[in-house]
């Protein structure tokens, strides 16, 4: 059961205050507060001036600023995703709530949890040709899981008015971080004057309280509201049953997709995979390929684990599955997560027969594209690995199914890495930086051709590092805010691997790279949408290059220099190699631009898969 939320111990003094959308936009920030709220993103604007004074002058809330909404909506998603608890959007009214609606269609996919904050127009002026006015109720229509329209603040409002701000404050953060994660819109009507009036003042930042000042002072008494989320355990039905299963089925294969959970559940599944002998095919962004297994360990005993733990651990399918697997079809497939990344794991999915497919998901989200799951398991992914590992204590898994998989994944490392140390082009850039990353460190992979490259390039390894991307929509936009918010959160060295179609697409959030020294921004500049070229659309010239390729001829020197980040531009293996150890070992707001030619890259690519006896 997740911690208690605490409680707030300031007061707000006085509810005689004057300026009635003051009142209320502090006791919902009191109510936000005591829900266990800890950072906010602004976007400066009149309307939403009540809850920017409000954030602002709250002790045991972080305020953020970021100019452009679309960006402040991703950077917001980037704290969440990191810390997976929910952060606060506040904006003005009109089109600046539209710009949300990319990183809250994200967040809505990838069950992470967000509350916007819209300022709004009264009630008088709605549909009225008011200017800055448009309809902001449910504006995110079933994109949010809860939407609420607050009434217009009162001068004397009931008690129960003023316990109603409180609560929905509450049960909107208890919403937005429940059994399913996601985006809340809470919507304020505000009529002028949005400010402090006559002799009121502000207290900022009070470390001891959080205060309205105006003589005399009465100090107004606040509710507690307390929401607690549970767990979802397996019955002893369902685990004699999933124990029954499994033991009778032991040709078995593991499937963790992004969205997998974090917490214990890597080495909950890790430790379950070798007590039933199924390999497990990990998503790059699923937390499981890229996680410490217990290898630094003395113990011998416990090394040889990890050793075991780390061979189970597939992640060269994207390349042999290609072709035809030298194993016999499973007889039951599990999965973790959302969807694989890997096209070629989805389609090796959808082609073989196994008897069962299990799906293990907590939230209750569905995820199969195929249609094929057989069951599905709405229970708390780690206690089912866990569960399933005491009970299979004794069971003896078919290591002969186990190391077939094993040797094919071997010989397909042997052959790529040879591949890799031979030809340089921007797949090999993505799996040299995974070799420099420091230990605890965070990758937010761009969407496109970067996290393909480390789907296929990114060898499993022994080494923890937090691996971030934004694929439950899957859109360029909004990655380089994203990754600058979880470098905020973390305040861990953050790298950011992006292509350069998706620079452009959020150029401005490098604003927000100077607030972030542990940032480091590496842009794959192939001039144009090189996956595009993988596509039989590339076989059409025209329209392909100026259509679809779109070349620019641009490079990021002059950005780097307009927002005041470090530069480094690299054009070979060994530049990139010196700038990203430079970039290890001596943090700063840095952009690191990787230039290659697209269409060799595509080339090599294929080559490669050429040489390791997979068919393009």
């Amino acid at each position: 059961m997740n911690e208690p939320i605490h409680n707030s111990q300031f007061t707000i003094h006085n509810s005689q205050l004057k300026n009635a959308n003051l009142r209320l936009a502090a006791r919902f920030v009191n109510g936000l507060a005591q829900a266990g709220l800890t950072a906010v993103i602004i976007s400066p604007g009149s309307r939403s001036t009540p809850l920017t004074l409000a954030f602002e002058a709250h002790p045991q809330i972080k305020t953020f600023l970021h100019l452009d909404e679309r960006g402040a909506g991703f950077f917001a998603l980037g704290m969440a995703l990191a810390n997976d608890k929910p952060v606060a959007l506040v904006c003005t009214s009109g089109t600046a709530v539209a710009n949300y609606l990319p990183a809250i269609v994200e967040a809505q996919m990838s069950q992470v949890p967000l509350l916007i904050l819209t300022g709004d127009r009264p009630h008088e002026l709605r549909h009225s040709g008011a200017n800055q006015t448009i309809d902001q109720v449910k504006i995110f229509s079933d994109q949010v899981l809860w939407s609420v329209d607050m009434p217009l603040p009162e001068a004397d409002p009931p008690e129960v008015a003023l316990r109603h701000v409180q609560t929905t404050a509450v049960r909107a953060h208890a919403t937005a971080n429940g059994l399913r994660k996601g985006p809340v819109h809470v919507n304020f009507p505000f009529r002028k004057p949005l400010e402090p009036e006559g002799s009121e003042k502000w207290k900022v930042k009070s470390e001891k309280s959080f205060t309205i000042h105006k003589q005399p002072e009465v100090a107004h008494n606040l509710t507690t509201h307390n929401f607690e989320h549970g767990t979802l355990l397996p019955t002893s039905e369902q685990l004699e049953w999933l124990t029954a299963v499994v033991s009778q089925h032991p040709h078995g294969l593991i499937i963790c997709g992004p969205c997998s959970p974090g917490g214990d559940f890597p080495q909950a599944v890790t430790a379950l995979a070798q007590h039933v002998g199924y390999p497990i095919l990990a998503d790059p962004i699923s937390g499981v390929r890229f996680n410490r297994r217990g290898a630094e360990s003395a113990d011998e005993k416990s090394a040889s684990s990890a050793k075991s733990a780390d061979n189970l651990i597939i992640s060269g399918y994207e390349t042999f599955l290609q072709g035809e697997p030298s194993w016999p079809e499973p007889e039951i497939i599990v999965r973790f997560g959302a969807v694989p990344t890997s096209k070629w794991l989805n389609a090796y999915l959808d082609k073989i027969n196994p008897a069962l497919r299990l799906h293990i998901r907590e939230n209750g989200v569905w995820a199969d594209d195929s249609h094929r799951t057989t069951h599905f398991l709405q229970l708390n992914e780690t206690a089912v690995c866990q569960t399933l590992t005491a009970r299979l204590a004794n069971h003896q898994p078919d290591r002969a199914w186990q190391q077939t998989i094993q040797a094919t994944e071997q010989a397909c490392w042997t052959a790529l890495e040879a591949q890799l140390n031979q030809h340089w082009f921007d797949g090999t850039a993505v799996a040299t930086l995974l070799a420099h990353l420091p230990e605890n460190g965070n990758l937010l992979i761009g969407n496109s051709l970067p996290v393909r490259h480390l789907d296929q390039y990114g060898r499993s390894r022994s080494k923890s590092l937090h691996i971030f991307g934004n694929r439950g929509a899957s859109g360029i936009d909004g990655n380089i805010a994203t990754g600058l918010g979880i470098a905020t959160a973390t305040g861990q060295p953050t790298f950011i691997v992006v292509g350069d179609v998706t620079t452009l697409h959020d150029v401005n959030s490098l604003l927000l790279a100077r607030q972030t020294a542990n940032a480091t921004i590496i842009v794959l500049n192939n001039n144009g949408g090189g996956i595009f070229r993988r596509l039989p659309i590339s076989q059409h010239e025209p329209p392909f290059t100026d259509r679809f390729l779109t070349p620019h001829n641009l490079t990021f020197a002059h950005a780097a220099a307009l927002f005041g980040l470090d530069y480094i531009q690299a054009k070979n293996r060994e530049q990139f190699e010196q700038a990203v150890k430079t970039a290890v070992t001596n943090p700063a707001p840095r952009l690191i631009e990787l230039n290659t030619d697209g269409a060799q890259d595509e080339q090599i690519r294929k080559k490669i898969n050429q040489v390791v006896e997979i068919r393009d």
